[in-house]
């Protein structure tokens, strides 16, 4: 029931402007410039790359599921429309995803914690010989030296551990019962971590809605832990790199440097020996990501007010609608007013 809920509430932001395959690419986090673009035209960042390995099987049969039960209809060329049944169900999912900033590493914080967990576990009973939760040689190799760094042989460093999840989960802004599945997930000396089937059985829900309570359960606890005045030294040590500190695209960062020192698009373009578009597509992406970065550098106050108007009067972000309307703005500058979304 999240996950019908949770394409439904994309497929109204999309208003019905995208094709039935945009969805799928913005919750596996495709990388394309559309899909990146699309994140700060609709405002989807929540929902960005949740479901990094969702398959098409999976997303189709889902799919097939509301166009069966009348929640859409899908022409030929793949594109939907929403049906009053639908527009009825326009619910915000109250799950705090905050895929944009994590982009599925939420489940290697998991990873090292769970094997550090058990790791320490199996140590107060003097029981260093045990099959490592986690099969991963990189998670492993970053385990060993976690703990090693924090004198693991102490008692300390468990009670700390402990204390830090405590406090850090009681103050995340999310549903009991959704720490509940976190904290079923781990494992410890004798004891082994819920199955997915075993939570779904538990919480009477279908084992995808249990993963994806435990994703938004993850985003707002690392939320908390990641925070630069965070109290939770441990917790955040096991998080580092898992926030995304710099969402620009590589090449987009590249773009972005230049851009600061004074570059202009064409130049950039030259230096970078890349067509002009693609230049474009950076600084669009950057405008998305950075809410200090002035766009007033390539559209005057009056024309983004402009822009903003048409999206009000026409109820549209199609960019083809927009640009017939406004032709003496290119599609560049409209992309740039879009990308800044609702706070423009």
């Amino acid at each position: 029931m999240i996950f019908r809920q949770i394409l439904l509430q994309i497929f109204h932001k999309f208003k019905q402007e995208r094709t039935i395959s945009a969805p799928f690419h913005l919750l596996r986090g495709k990388r394309s410039g559309q899909t990146i673009q699309d994140v700060g035209i609709f405002q989807l960042h929540m929902y960005f790359g949740i479901l990094p390995k969702l398959s098409r099987k999976i997303y189709g049969e889902e799919i097939s599921k509301l166009i069966e039960e009348q929640y859409m209809t899908v022409s030929d060329e793949g594109y939907y429309i929403l049906t009053a049944k639908a527009k009825e169900m326009n619910q915000t999912v109250d799950l705090p995803f905050n895929g944009w900033q994590y982009r599925g590493n939420e489940h290697l914080f998991f990873a090292r914690l769970s094997l550090v967990i058990q790791s320490l576990s199996h140590k107060a009973y003097n029981q260093m010989s045990f099959l490592p939760i986690q099969k991963d040689p990189q998670v492993q190799d970053w385990v060993r030296k976690f703990l090693i760094s924090h004198h693991y042989q102490e008692r300390d460093l468990q009670q700390q551990l402990y204390e830090e999840i405590i406090v850090s989960l009681e103050q995340a802004p999310i549903e009991q019962h959704a720490k509940v599945i976190v904290m079923k997930r781990l494992t410890g000396y004798k004891i082994a971590g819920y199955t997915w089937q075993q939570l779904s059985i538990y919480e009477n829900k279908s084992e995808m809605d249990i993963q994806f309570i435990y994703i938004a359960c993850l985003h707002a606890w690392l939320n908390g832990i990641t925070d630069k005045e965070s109290q939770f030294p441990l917790l955040a040590a096991i998080a580092e790199q898992v926030r995304v500190a710099m969402p620009l695209s590589g090449s987009a960062y590249q773009t972005a440097q230049l851009f600061q020192q004074g570059y202009s698009i064409e130049q950039i373009s030259q230096y970078r020996k890349l067509k002009r578009s693609t230049i474009e597509d950076h600084i669009v992406e950057i405008a998305m990501n950075n809410p200090r970065f002035d766009i007033r550098s390539f559209i005057t106050e009056e024309e983004i007010h402009q822009v903003v108007n048409a999206v009000d009067d026409y109820n549209t972000r199609k960019l083809k609608i927009l640009h017939e309307v406004m032709p003496n703005l290119s599609y560049f500058q409209i992309r740039l007013v879009l990308a800044r979304g609702e706070t423009v």
